[in-house]
């Protein structure tokens, strides 16, 4: 009985600090609160780290789209040397009659394109482009009997 009753007093001592410590600390105490901190830690680092993952995404995606322009341009730069002779069928200043005759030119089959004169404001509608001068002149000669007795040939420098 002694000790029901120490016990019950000791209750009785603890009780109202308990309490007291429950409502300030809640039901678990610290550990609930470090756990919820931890938690809200752990979801900002897994945005922060997904952000990041689409950072570096779209990184690369520029920097492949930045890889294919500059090739792109290389691999002209590289036609436009190869196909130094050209076979001129027309000069227009006005884009669209160049673009007009072009199309004329695409019907008859052959595959025209159309380039910018150097430090002139002319386009050019070019029906043929080859690689030496021999077949160059050779075929615009062709063209003068059969196609357009007005073509010339343009020397890209």
């Amino acid at each position: 009985m002694k000790h029901y009753v120490i016990v019950f007093l000791a209750m009785l001592l603890i009780l109202p600090v308990s309490c007291k410590k429950i409502k300030e600390r809640g039901l678990f105490g610290k550990k609930a609160r470090t756990l919820e901190m931890l938690l809200a830690q752990q979801d900002s680092i897994r945005v922060a780290d997904s952000i990041l993952r689409v950072e570096n995404r779209l990184r690369a995606i520029e920097e492949a789209r930045l890889d294919s322009l500059i090739r792109a341009e290389q691999e002209k730069a590289a036609y436009e040397a190869r196909q130094k002779y050209n076979i001129v069928v027309g000069s227009f200043i006005t884009p669209e009659y160049a673009q007009a005759w072009a199309e004329e030119y695409r019907k008859m089959g052959y595959d025209p394109q159309i380039i910018r004169m150097t430090e002139s404001r002319f386009d050019l509608v070019v029906a043929e482009s080859h690689e030496q001068y021999s077949r160059a002149v050779r075929r615009l000669e062709q063209f003068h009997d059969t196609v357009e007795i007005d073509a010339w040939l343009y020397v890209r420098r």
